[in-house]
C-alpha cells in the first residue's frame, strides 16, 4: 500500500467510531468515510505532522455537515427514531467506557445537543483529544471548544443513564429475560424489569410498531407476553452484544424481523429498545469493531 492508504487503513476503525457517535447511523458514518478517503487522497502528506488529527479533523467536518441534514431528515421520520443498531465485538463490552458511549441509551442523549456540542462531547469525552485539536476540528477557538464542552458535559450529565453494570451482570439480566419472553412468564418478565422501564421502538413507518414509549414494567411485561407474542414455536432469539450491550436478535421463520437492545442498571432492565426498521438491520449478519484507538498503536 501507498502511504496515504497504509494511514488510512490504520486509522479507518476509529474515524468510523467517530463519525457513528456523531450520527448514530452506520451508513452514514460510511458514507462519511468515503467523503473523507476522498480528501485524504488529495493531501500532500509531507506537510501533514500528525495523521490521525489530520483524519479525525476531515471526518469530524463531513460529520458535522451530515448530521445538520439528518436533523432535517429525522422532522419527517414516522414514529420514534432510535440509532441503527450494531453488533458489536466482545472487547468493545469488555471496555466499559467505550460500551456505555456507544450505547442505544448514550447516542439518545446525544441526540439532544447540538451539533458542534455533540462533536466537541465525543472527540473530548469518548476520544480524549486536546482541545487544540477539538478547535481545529469544529473551527472554534480552544477557548470556545472549552465553553462548549463544559456545556456539553453538563447537559449530558443530566440525562445519562444512572448506573454502568459489569458485563457479567448485564449478561444475567439477558439470560433471565430472554427465558422469560421465551415462556411468556409474565412474573419472571416483571422480576427483570425495573418499575419506570421504557420501551421504544423503531420501525420508520415500514413495519407495525408503537407510536410512542411505552412505560412501566406492568405496560412492558404485558406487552411483550401479550401484543407482540414472540413467544411462538417459529419465533427464535439470538443473545448478542448490541452496541456493546445486552441484546436479541429477533428471527421469525428463519427472517430477521428485529434487534431489541437492553439497557441494565442496577441488575434491572431500565431500558428496551426495538429496532424493526429494515433499513437500520442490514449490518446484522456482521461484528462491527469499535475502537478509540488507531490500529498501528493497539
Amino acid at each position: 500500500m501507498d502511504s496515504a492508504t497504509e494511514a488510512f487503513v490504520a486509522h479507518r476503525r476509529l474515524l468510523f467510531t467517530v463519525a457513528y457517535e456523531m450520527l448514530g447511523s452506520a451508513a452514514d458514518a460510511e458514507d462519511v468515510l468515503q467523503e473523507t478517503w476522498l480528501r485524504w487522497v488529495g493531501v500532500d502528506l509531507g506537510t501533514v505532522r500528525d495523521q490521525r488529527a489530520y483524519l479525525v479533523r476531515i471526518t469530524t467536518r463531513q460529520a458535522l455537515s451530515r448530521l445538520r441534514t439528518l436533523g432535517r431528515r429525522k422532522e419527517n421520520y414516522v414514529g420514534p427514531w432510535l440509532p441503527e443498531p450494531l453488533l458489536t465485538t466482545p472487547d468493545v463490552a469488555e471496555d466499559v467506557e467505550l460500551a456505555e458511549n456507544v450505547s442505544m441509551a448514550m447516542l439518545l442523549v446525544l441526540e439532544t445537543l447540538t451539533p458542534t456540542e455533540r462533536a466537541v462531547f465525543v472527540l473530548r469525552e469518548v476520544f480524549d483529544l486536546p482541545y487544540a485539536e477539538i478547535a481545529d476540528a469544529v473551527g472554534k477557538r480552544p477557548a470556545a471548544v472549552r465553553q462548549i464542552a463544559h456545556r456539553a458535559r453538563s447537559h449530558v450529565a443530566a440525562r445519562r443513564p444512572r448506573d454502568v453494570v459489569s458485563p457479567t451482570a448485564a449478561q444475567a439480566a439477558l439470560h433471565a429475560f430472554q427465558r422469560a419472553v421465551e415462556t411468556g412468564d409474565l412474573q419472571h418478565l416483571l422480576d427483570v424489569l425495573a418499575p419506570d422501564v421504557v420501551l421504544l421502538s423503531d420501525a420508520g413507518g415500514l413495519k407495525r410498531a408503537l407510536p410512542r414509549p411505552v412505560v412501566g414494567a406492568r405496560k412492558v411485561a404485558g406487552l411483550l407476553t401479550a401484543g407482540l407474542k414472540w413467544a411462538k414455536a417459529e419465533t427464535s432469539f439470538e443473545p448478542v452484544q448490541v452496541n456493546g450491550c445486552p441484546g436479541l436478535i429477533v428471527r421469525l421463520g428463519g427472517e430477521t424481523e428485529g434487534v431489541l437492545a437492553l439497557r441494565v442498571e442496577n441488575a434491572l432492565i431500565t431500558g428496551l429498545y426495538v429496532v424493526r426498521n429494515p433499513d437500520k438491520l442490514s449490518r446484522m449478519s456482521q461484528r462491527t469493531t469499535l475502537t478509540r484507538t488507531p490500529a498501528s498503536v493497539r
